[in-house]
């Protein structure tokens, strides 16, 4: 099949020193930085030579017992190194708040995302942005996108929120003269859910596609060349569902799944997130062959963790077949609400023997990969 051609001709190339490049590394904006194009190529490679990059949610900004301490992180203090991909989120960041909905401020962000770019790791933005029609949260369904779009009565007030997420990505460089740092942007995620505003019942697909082509138009217009886009969607029945809301080849980079175990802590039950992560992951996959484009488990977890081999029996029983770039596993919120092991966790040895699979990558193995060149 073809993911099996594709890695015999990486193998080949390898064994006979022959540079070659893989199909279709073209990103969506055509003036990208030379590190974006960079990053995004050798992301794509890795994927199809069966290196999966293990990623978790602020987590250099807080953890269990401790906050906005510098050097800390729940997965060094378990693994000895730093994930190899690191997720933020700008919700607030339309509202000028000096911090963003889960109470870290954007300039730590900032420094954050500069720091994972020196380890040679890889940063990811989502954006939980409030109801731009009511001003309530994220969760707040009721409907925006129509007023947003092009000549509806919130235009005016969005593209002004858009603007300030551009120059945030602007700002994010190496010093005041330094080169831009590669960002994959993740905006209007698991709108196959109906939890959110731009979600499946809250606008039609049609609406949904013109939201995503606007924001990727006005970073394009507005000099933003530093963004690679991904779309993940959350659970979805058939690739027809899967591509029902996706805004084409020439607006998205990455396929992505967002997609979080909810069944109870019982071995009898994993089978279930096992299977349905498997088949999701397989149809992602042959999308991803199909349009070209690498794909990535870009939201997951197990809330708590309360499997001690979680890591090896489950999760990666559900990804190891699917040629992903990476896994990000959600936030460390607090001892009730995490999703990645902290010291004396139950789960903490088992997450030790996942970090040392030869083909999962956390800081120290992808910084040899030398992405972003």
């Amino acid at each position: 099949n073809q993911q099996m051609c594709f890695k015999k001709i990486i193998f080949l190339s390898v064994f006979l020193g022959v540079i070659i490049e893989l199909p279709a590394q073209e990103l969506v904006d055509k003036k990208a930085t030379k590190r974006t194009r960079y990053l995004y190529k050798n992301m794509y490679k890795m994927a199809y030579d069966s290196a999966v990059m293990f990623g978790h949610q602020d987590d250099m900004a807080y953890g269990i017992g401790w906050n906005a301490l510098k050097g800390e992180s729940d997965v060094k203090r378990v693994t000895g190194e730093y994930p190899s991909v690191f997720g933020w989120d700008l919700g607030g960041i339309e509202q000028d708040s000096v911090s963003n909905l889960d109470k870290v401020k954007f300039s730590n962000i900032r420094k954050y995302i500069i720091e994972a770019y020196k380890m040679g790791a890889v940063s990811t933005l989502s954006w939980h942005l409030r109801n731009p029609v009511t001003g309530g949260s994220a969760w707040d369904t009721i409907s925006a996108v129509s007023q947003i779009l092009p000549n509806g009565i919130q235009h005016d007030k969005y593209i002004k929120w858009l603007d300030k997420v551009g120059d945030f990505a602007l700002s994010l460089k190496t010093g005041f003269w330094g080169k831009k740092i590669p960002i994959i942007f993740r905006p209007y995620h698991e709108h196959t859910g109906t939890w959110f505003w731009w979600g499946n019942t809250h606008c039609t697909p049609d609406e949904y596609k013109a939201l995503w082509h606007m924001t990727v138009d006005f970073f394009e217009k507005k000099g933003v060349h530093n963004f690679i886009y991904a779309y993940s969607p959350d659970r979805f029945t058939s690739k027809e569902h899967y591509l029902e809301c996706y805004p084409g080849d020439d607006y998205v980079d990455v396929m992505g799944l967002d997609l979080y175990q909810f069944e109870p802590q019982n071995p009898e039950t994993h089978h279930i997130f096992i299977e349905k992560a498997s088949s999701l992951l397989k149809m992602v996959s042959e999308l991803g062959q199909e349009h070209k484009k690498f794909i990535a488990l870009t939201e997951t977890g197990f809330e708590g963790i309360p499997y001690d081999k979680w890591w090896t029996d489950v999760l990666w029983e559900a990804v190891k077949d699917a040629p992903i770039s990476y896994i990000l596993c959600w936030r460390n919120g607090n001892d009730k609400h995490h999703f990645a092991p902290y010291p004396n966790h139950v789960s903490a040895a088992n997450f030790v023997q996942f970090s040392q699979q030869q083909r999962v990558y956390f800081s120290k193995k992808v910084k040899a990969k030398n992405l972003y060149k």
